[in-house]
């Protein structure tokens, strides 16, 4: 899911024009601790260092010393739960206000998985700003 999220995190910053400073927060859902130093690096060979603003729903959940979540917290509920949440009352208090906000998932499929085929991951971006 790390390429997912970089390919549709770098293709937004190309579409837009915009670049990783224009956001208070870049987030990923479901990647851990693990798939978002990949998807960071693989941003960053196409030019794009996010810093200390990206992270990742699962990481801002689980705490990985204290629940030994090994590579950090995922699935299919941490970027909704993080959203509904974390991210929401931050908007709503104006601590943040712009956000790119980028669920990943896994297209599971038993037919491919039989066959041995890899099973493809996706992500879509949301950015969400405050209106002032």
């Amino acid at each position: 899911m790390a390429p997912a999220a970089a390919d549709t995190i770098v293709r937004h910053f190309k579409d837009t024009g915009r670049d990783p400073s224009y956001y208070d927060l870049i987030i990923t859902g479901d990647l851990g601790h693990i798939g978002r130093e990949l998807a960071a690096k693989l941003m960053a060979d196409e030019g794009y260092v996010l810093g200390s603003t990206f992270t990742d729903c699962g990481i801002k959940i689980f705490d990985k010393a204290k629940q030994d979540t090994h590579a950090g917290g995922s699935g299919c509920a941490c970027s909704a739960v993080t959203f509904a949440g974390y991210l929401h009352n931050n908007l709503r208090r104006k601590s943040i206000d712009k956000i790119l906000f980028v669920p990943t998932g896994a297209l599971l499929s038993p037919t491919s998985s039989q066959q041995g085929q890899n099973i493809p991951g996706i992500a879509h971006a949301v950015a969400i700003e405050n209106v002032r």
